[in-house]
């Protein structure tokens, strides 16, 4: 009778001390995941992608049509900013200048020349971005879309 208290007595710790692990170990998970770092893989645009070359694209404009606009970005930083409003212009205005990338490595921006606009460095397109540096939220945003042109 002795070993049978015995046996069940180890039986319920055993038993009941796995399931307190169980419920510690859950315990901590859900406190990992509350907690999630985001750490940066070392991918970004800048690195990652082929990103120098000639953008194209129809900006939507308030008074014209649009304002077509070439991009081209070369691997020393420097761009060159062909700008033709429809309608109104007869020859494109041509800005030469520098550009840097944002610290997060996906947003570049053009100097004083290029009117410090800025755009998101996408897979084969650059994306015009507010003065805030953000995504334009507009029912034209599919229009604030340049594209890489493939030679």
């Amino acid at each position: 009778m002795k070993h049978l208290v015995l046996a069940l007595t180890a039986l319920n710790l055993t038993v009941f001390g796995c399931e307190t692990g169980i419920k510690t170990k859950s315990k901590e998970l859900k406190n990992d995941a509350d907690t999630t770092l985001v750490v940066s893989d070392g991918h970004t645009s800048e690195i990652s992608l082929d990103w120098d070359g000639t953008y194209k694209g129809i900006i939507p404009c308030a008074d014209c049509p649009g304002i077509e606009t070439n991009l081209t970005l070369n691997k020393d930083k420097t761009y060159s900013l062909s700008v033709l409003y429809q309608d109104r212009d007869k020859k494109p205005t041509i800005t030469k200048g520098s550009f840097t990338w944002d610290s997060t490595g996906s947003n570049i921006k053009l100097d004083k020349a290029g009117a410090e606009t800025q755009y998101k460095v996408k897979e084969g397109s650059l994306v015009m971005l507010d003065r805030e540096g953000k995504e334009i939220e507009s029912a034209l945003k599919s229009h604030y879309v340049l594209h890489k042109v493939v030679k």
